[in-house]
């Protein structure tokens, strides 16, 4: 093995050990603020406004961390986001 081969392996296998994570992805359409006896008589069917319009950019989270904003894509019966911006990554927590 080379010294350029033993160089690249210990990379691939760190890229190989990232392909088994997961991630919750959210997206954030809007926000509202209820008062608990109102959430206690939601039901089904019930709706919730949001301070939100149709146009506004969504928030994408990964684990719960804001990552990026984009958009709703909406095309036959499926929902989608198409991601407009990358949030800069904060300070590495450790």
């Amino acid at each position: 093995m080379t010294l350029a081969g033993a160089q690249q392996q210990p990379r691939d296998v760190k890229l190989a050990t990232l392909d088994k994570v997961s991630l919750d992805i959210q997206v954030v359409l809007g926000t509202t603020t209820m008062p608990v006896h109102q959430v206690l008589r939601l039901g089904r069917g019930a709706i919730i406004e949001l301070e939100a319009s149709e146009d506004d950019e969504v928030e994408i989270l990964a684990n719960s961390f804001p990552v990026a904003k984009g958009t709703v894509v909406v095309s036959g019966n499926r929902i989608a986001v198409e991601v407009k911006e990358l949030l800069p990554r904060l300070v590495e927590i450790r």
